[in-house]
């Protein structure tokens, strides 16, 4: 019976810590942002963008910021319905490794954010 305890119990601890890796580390995401020089367009504070067409970024959803790096990866054409075609961060996103997208949509996420959201 113990040894099915500390089995389960391992287990667990297994399971939370892959979902905390999977969620992305700030810390590595910030470092990742910087290295990449997301800043030089979205604004070093991601609230303000060099150009009005560019998004804000700080303080959207984690997911979606993940999900639209992944499809800038894929990039946008007729055989890839799923990806994103902008030549700029097609070419920014093709480097990032799963981890580093995680990271950085997690830095992103933290980042107090000037969204408004109309009802």
């Amino acid at each position: 019976m113990k040894k099915q305890f500390a089995s389960a119990l391992i287990l667990f601890s297994s399971v939370l810590s892959l979902n905390a890796w999977a969620a992305g580390d700030i810390q590595a995401g910030k470092a990742a942002a910087e290295k990449y020089n997301c800043a030089s367009c979205h604004g070093k504070d991601y609230n303000t963008p060099i150009d009005p067409s560019y998004p804000k970024l700080a303080g959207q959803h984690q997911d979606y910021l993940a999900q639209a790096l992944i499809a800038y990866q894929r990039g946008g054409n007729a055989v890839n319905a799923n990806g994103r075609g902008n030549a700029i961060m097609g070419a920014q996103a093709k480097p990032l490794s799963r981890q580093d997208i995680q990271n950085i949509a997690a830095y992103l996420h933290s980042l107090p954010g000037s969204l408004v959201l109309r009802k």
